[in-house]
């Protein structure tokens, strides 16, 4: 077979080597890790959808953008190019990440459309455009994928033809199948605690982890759960960083940061948390996330999830203003705690 042919694979790392189901398995999929906040369940979650569409009727999905906020595509290219060969991150917005470590690329949570929706033209719209075109995105060694819900698993982004397919792809568990379907050759699931290394050529080896997250998965009514969800652990380069996903508050950060941590970043979720009756199940507070940053150990946090779609009821941009506040009051200093522009790169 040509060497420039890949033959689609997908191989399953699970910590279950024993053959005894872990905690966090069910016959039907998957739970949150003991401790979290009560899960809505099934036909909970119809009613919180109902309940979340009146609560939030008044909200506006366009709302006004702080001058400065969106960086000049122009602008972004440049950075890219200036910190070519440099650890950094670049935040193209939402949860999406362009992360150079040790000398590789890692993309995270590529949402790069225009709806986080089924169908084209339904559902959050973004009010926000992605950093970058995917015509000038740079190749990934790696993308992570933190769970199936539309704004972290976006299928126009992954099925566009413009999107660079010869990365390694780590999912949680039950995510591999549909990115097989989607054309990806090389396809990883992870469990929870599961570590792999991405090496190679000169580049130092990249370690991976994926960690727990107090959230839930599904794309649909009937199909909540049965795929995993999950953070992750980047340590390479001499640097470790920590990449939350999507996750509410709960003890088990305090595990995670004491089995993997300290950490140089962290990089959380600080947006999508009103009203808290429906989303303190799966979404941190900005004060909550500088909490999880310091059980994780993270000397510094970088703020996500928010400025893209609007998901909840709370005005678009408090978060990082909050973020900041909570922060200063726990001790961080102000130089480390990140609240970027959309499109900003920062060196490590």
């Amino acid at each position: 077979m040509p060497d420039d042919i890949q033959t689609p694979r997908l191989s399953e790392a699970s910590t279950a080597a024993s053959g005894v189901r872990p905690a966090h398995h069910t016959r039907r999929g998957f739970r949150n890790p003991p401790g979290s906040a009560r899960d809505h369940g099934t036909l909970g979650h119809l009613w919180v959808i109902l309940r979340y569409l009146w609560l939030t009727r008044h909200v506006p999905r366009q709302p006004e953008v702080p001058d400065g906020f969106v960086l000049p595509r122009e602008a972004v290219r440049d950075e890219l190019r200036r910190h070519r060969g440099i650890d950094s991150v670049t935040w193209l917005g939402h949860a999406c990440f362009l992360i150079r470590l040790g000398g590789r690329t890692i993309l995270t949570d590529p949402f790069l459309g225009d709806y986080a929706a089924p169908i084209e033209g339904f559902g959050p719209r973004r009010f926000t455009p992605p950093a970058l075109r995917l015509r000038d995105l740079p190749p990934p060694d790696v993308v992570l994928i933190s769970h199936n819900h539309y704004d972290h698993f976006d299928v126009a982004t992954l099925s566009h033809p413009r999107f660079p397919r010869g990365g390694r792809m780590i999912v949680p568990l039950g995510l591999g199948p549909r990115l097989l379907e989607l054309g990806y050759a090389d396809v990883t699931e992870v469990d929870w605690h599961h570590a792999l290394t991405v090496g190679g050529s000169s580049n130092a080896p990249l370690r991976v982890v994926a960690t727990p997250a107090v959230h839930f998965s599904g794309r649909g009514l009937f199909d909540r759960n049965r795929t995993l969800w999950c953070g992750f652990v980047l340590d390479g380069g001499g640097k470790r960083l920590f990449f939350g996903g999507d996750s509410a508050f709960g003890p088990v950060f305090g595990e995670i940061g004491q089995r993997h941590g300290p950490f140089d970043l962290a990089i959380l979720g600080i947006g999508a948390y009103e009203p808290r009756a429906i989303f303190r199940v799966s979404h941190a507070t900005p004060e909550e996330a500088v909490e999880m940053g310091r059980l994780l150990g993270a000397r510094q946090l970088v703020g996500m999830h928010y400025g893209a779609i609007v998901l909840s009821g709370e005005p678009a941009f408090e978060p990082p203003q909050r973020l900041r506040a909570a922060a200063r009051a726990a001790g961080y200093a102000d130089e480390d705690v990140w609240t970027l522009r959309l499109g900003e790169t920062r060196a490590l």
